[in-house]
């Protein structure tokens, strides 16, 4: 069982299709869909059910990939390993990034950790918190970042601590204030995020604590879309506020929700007692040195 094939069976799986794969790949069609016709043939077992539009693995290809995700990490570490051994910085950082507050929190990093070790791949996954949670345990990312506070299944290193926003429309009764409570946006309908993000956990979390639930009128993973509900008078967002720094926001006011129990503090998780690459340990000290918190 060839580990480029489990490679190519992984990446079908995750981009929901054989076209979509080779692109990732820079392969072609008929390279991809003849790799995992090798494993199908030597297994025995159909891994996918070919779609119009696409590919859905099933039963047995949820097994098999499950399996391959940690072979091909397993692999990886070996890589790292032998080459930390040698003296030198090489290997693959894989690293689960959230869709909101990236750019503005860790695109300088990545410059810097470049310059400091330019042998090593970057591949990230950028995905909801709660899909990157996933994603550490199955094996797919070594780090990923998500809200505090975590499970127990993960080790953690705080990166940033900021107040959540609530992005009010032209007329809106409280949008000349500077600080709001929670329980001041009950009779509001909210803009929420996508499912899978575990912001959206918390803010319902915060309102069942107060006495009510959220209605949400739109949900998005969208930013511009989210600001362009928002300045219609569909709902009230809750957004991190290192989201809005930069960011043309007219008509709307962003208020800060000034509630302890409701603030965006992101975190680097890890696999509890997980053996980390060198260049996952590199990441965690970048960023250590550039968020002390």
């Amino acid at each position: 069982m060839e580990l480029r094939n489990l490679k190519t069976l992984v990446e079908v799986a995750r981009q929901g299709g054989f076209s979509q794969a080779a692109r990732v790949l820079f392969s072609t069609q008929s390279t991809v869909s003849k790799a995992v016709k090798q494993l199908e043939d030597e297994l025995g077992e159909a891994l996918f059910t070919r779609l119009s539009g696409g590919a859905r693995l099933t039963e047995a290809g949820e097994l098999v990939y499950a399996r391959a995700v940690t072979m091909l990490a397993e692999a990886e570490h070996i890589h790292s390993e032998l080459t930390e051994l040698k003296g030198l910085l090489t290997g693959k950082l894989r690293l689960g990034l959230p869709i909101f507050g990236s750019a503005k929190l860790f695109a300088p990093l990545f410059t810097i950790f470049r310059s400091r070790y330019p042998g090593v791949e970057i591949e990230l996954l950028e995905q909801g918190s709660a899909h990157l949670e996933a994603a550490i345990l199955a094996g797919e990312v070594e780090l990923a970042v998500s809200l505090l506070p975590v499970s127990d299944s993960f080790e953690w290193q705080a990166v940033h601590d900021a107040p959540l926003m609530a992005l009010l429309w032209a007329d809106h009764p409280l949008r000349n204030r500077r600080n709001i409570q929670l329980a001041e946006l009950a009779s509001s309908s909210f803009i929420l995020f996508e499912h899978g993000f575990i912001l959206n956990e918390r803010i319902e979390e915060a309102c069942r604590k107060r006495g009510f639930i959220p209605h949400a009128s739109a949900r998005s993973s969208q930013m511009d879309f989210i600001v362009a509900l928002a300045a219609a008078g569909l709902g009230v967002p809750l957004v991190p506020q290192v989201m809005i720094e930069e960011r043309r926001l007219s008509p709307l006011k962003a208020v800060c929700v000034n509630e302890p129990d409701l603030r965006w503090k992101a975190a680097l998780i890890w696999r509890k007692e997980a053996k980390l690459s060198p260049a996952a340990r590199a990441w965690l000290a970048l960023t250590r040195e550039k968020f002390p918190i």
